[in-house]
């Protein structure tokens, strides 16, 4: 039976059945070889069927045997599988769940840090425009810029959050590249100055028609790349370059470029770029500040918008920062900014003195930030101290406009809002939400709930003034003298 666990080959299983029938002593009467030899061959064959059949019966058994276990294991990596899944769906549930409390808690701090920021920088902004001694205007300048640079860091820690999170939105816009840049340096030339630096700006001719994209996220990477040239340059020229790097039917490939004559970057210190929370130089003797979010964010906005960003550098000699952005072009002619001959505040002063606006808000700080900011326009304002007290008072009185705050007691600004929409003669009475919920989330809920605008805080003077005027604008309450 050795071989009893194989096909044997027709040779090998005749060789083997000979040798069976010729260990039997079968003796005959001489004379009948014929009877012999045919006794001999139906032998000889049965035993090979034998054979055959035993082989058969060892295959089927180890068959049957390869089978069950199969499906043992079988069934014993289902259970694996089935195991794994639901670890896995448990740990996606679970970061989920870390994603939600991260995303409620980054909600609260935004507002819970923007709440007393709004103060701090407001009540500045109310001493300034009253301080006339020389050092006092200095130490408020000073206090209004380090607030400037609290709030600063509070936004780039909640966009880099946003962005990890799919959170952001790009908000598409007509603009003008030549204004948005004109913006970026205007910020940015008084600290340029201060250092003794010279800002240029080139633009290729054919970027100067209007173009469709999220200006204000363009406006944020060139800021970055501005501030980081000014930052780490002594002195020379900063150059801030506009051209197109493709054009086809699918748009404009913008690339924007920040030459700065600074200290220049190695190699080891240019792999550590774009990468969040980290900074080319990271000592206690640094001289340099920030949170090493800034180019993380622009590499992270870029991409959102099609593009990429990246550095040229040699050490001593300056660096070059880039970023390609995605834009279409636009039919639309926008006004040019030398058009406008008169600030937000000095147009409500002429045509909107008197009007009257409804100040909810429960923090009283912010009221009476935002009762000066008004009076300092010619505006008179009413103050309600929740949402209920806002429906009361929109119910008795006649408002131009209201400023609605979004989180506040007994009744919040949403509910009030759609309180105010439905009364009779109230369907376009500008409302505009001035809130520290600062996520894009919350501009939607806003504009669902029947608001017209929103303003994020803390609230610069400049800001509330050009809101009012384009609401007060297009709801006619403007005078004409």
């Amino acid at each position: 039976m050795a071989k009893s666990d194989k096909t044997y080959e027709p040779a090998e299983l005749r060789r083997l059945a000979e040798e069976r029938v010729s260990n039997k002593k079968t003796s005959l009467p001489s004379g009948e070889v014929d009877s012999q030899r045919l006794i001999h061959e139906l032998e000889v064959h049965q035993i090979e069927l034998e054979m055959q059949n035993d082989a058969l019966k060892k295959a089927h058994e180890e068959t049957l045997d390869a089978l069950s276990r199969e499906t043992k294991i079988k069934a014993h990596l289902e259970e694996l599988v089935a195991a794994r899944t639901a670890d896995l769906a448990l740990a996606l549930d679970a970061a989920e769940a870390a994603s939600r409390a991260k995303t409620r808690f980054l909600a609260v701090m935004s507002h819970e840090l923007r709440t007393p920021i709004n103060g701090m920088m407001g009540m500045t902004d109310l001493a300034l425009r009253r301080a006339t001694d020389a050092q006092q205007i200095n130490w408020l300048n000073k206090g209004k810029v380090s607030a400037q640079h609290l709030l600063d860091v509070i936004s780039d820690i909640l966009d880099i959050a946003k962005i990890e999170s799919g959170r952001l939105a790009l908000q598409e816009t007509d603009f003008s590249l030549g204004q948005t840049i004109a913006e970026v340096i205007d910020l940015q030339r008084a600290t340029a100055e201060r250092k003794g630096l010279n800002l240029v700006v080139q633009i290729a001719p054919d970027l100067l028609a209007t173009l469709r994209g999220d200006a204000l996220r363009l406006k944020q990477i060139l800021i970055n790349f501005v501030g980081n040239a000014i930052k780490f340059s002594e002195n020379g020229q900063i150059t801030v370059a506009a051209g197109i790097a493709k054009e086809d039917g699918a748009g404009v490939l913008l690339r924007l470029e920040v030459v700065d004559q600074g200290m220049g970057l190695s190699k080891e210190q240019q792999a550590q770029l774009f990468h969040a929370f980290t900074q080319v130089d990271d000592s206690m003797t640094r001289k340099a500040g920030g949170t090493g979010l800034g180019l993380a964010i622009s590499k992270q906005l870029a991409h959102l918008m099609g593009g990429e960003v990246g550095v040229i550098s040699v050490p001593g000699q300056g660096s070059t920062f880039w970023a390609t952005i995605r834009v279409a072009r636009s039919a639309i002619a926008l006004t040019p900014h030398s058009a406008i001959t008169e600030s937000p505040r000095e147009a409500l002063l002429q045509h909107a003195v008197g009007a009257r606006v409804l100040v909810v808000e429960d923090e009283p700080f912010n009221q009476e930030i935002a009762q000066c900011m008004l009076g300092d326009a010619g505006l008179f304002s009413d103050i309600a101290n929740d949402g209920q007290e806002a429906v009361d008072c929109v119910r008795t009185g006649n408002y131009a406009l209201i400023l609605m705050d979004m989180q506040m007691p007994v009744m919040n600004g949403l509910e009030a809002t759609r309180a105010i929409r439905a009364m009779p003669g109230k369907a376009t009475l500008p409302i505009v939400a001035m809130t520290a919920n600062a996520f894009d989330e919350d501009r939607e809920k806003c504009l669902a709930a029947g608001m017209n605008d929103y303003i994020s805080k803390p609230v610069t003077a400049d800001v509330l003034y050009g809101c009012l005027l384009k609401w007060l604008r297009k709801s006619g309450s403007l005078s004409s003298t």
